[in-house]
């Protein structure tokens, strides 16, 4: 029996975010869905290590915006919230105070939680990519990060290699066992 998938358009998605009823939830617009982006505290503390991480490597340089898991960016036509994100002030100097930010980010970091299905997982990576980002997905049940950087293979990391920020956060780095310690 074939699921019947409800596909709707960007318009209709961002007057549906904007209802009071939702004021307090948080969505994706991912291949024409609207996706509710559950909360998962194991997800969120490793976005947290990443979100900590980054902002000590930033602190004082004033590079750019870094966003948590409620930070929304408007990604190749969709509506995405990436767990941790990173945006440089050169391409967008302030925030929105609302909505989904205009610019996509430099940096997405998604945290794959059981609930993410591969296929959403999927077209978000490829719409990323299209749009310039670089993409670190984080497999927490696996201990690896997969590093997706445009025009470029696909790495894989695993516990002792090192996470670096590339083009888009020159010196930066950790070790992936740092983001995914052994005691989780």
């Amino acid at each position: 029996m074939a699921v019947q998938i409800t596909r709707t358009t960007v318009e209709e998605f961002d007057q549906f975010v904007n209802l009071p009823e939702n004021a307090d939830r948080l969505y994706e617009f991912i291949g024409g869905e609207i996706v509710e982006v559950p909360s998962n505290p194991y997800s969120s503390q490793i976005a947290a290590r990443v979100l900590v991480e980054l902002g000590i490597f930033l602190k004082g340089k004033d590079l750019g915006h870094l966003t948590g898991e409620a930070g929304g960016y408007m990604v190749s036509g969709e509506r995405y919230a990436p767990d941790v994100a990173f945006l440089r002030k050169a391409r967008q100097p302030e925030l929105v105070k609302t909505g989904y930010n205009p610019t996509s980010p430099d940096l997405a970091v998604e945290v794959v939680s059981p609930t993410d299905t591969g296929r959403k997982l999927s077209i978000k990576i490829s719409n990323y990519l299209a749009a310039g980002v670089t993409v670190w997905v984080i497999y927490p049940e696996d201990r690896e990060i997969v590093v997706h950087r445009p025009g470029e293979a696909a790495r894989i990391l695993t516990a002792d290699d090192m996470l670096d920020g590339g083009d888009v956060l020159p010196g930066f780095e950790v070790t992936v066992s740092d983001i995914l310690p052994v005691s989780d």
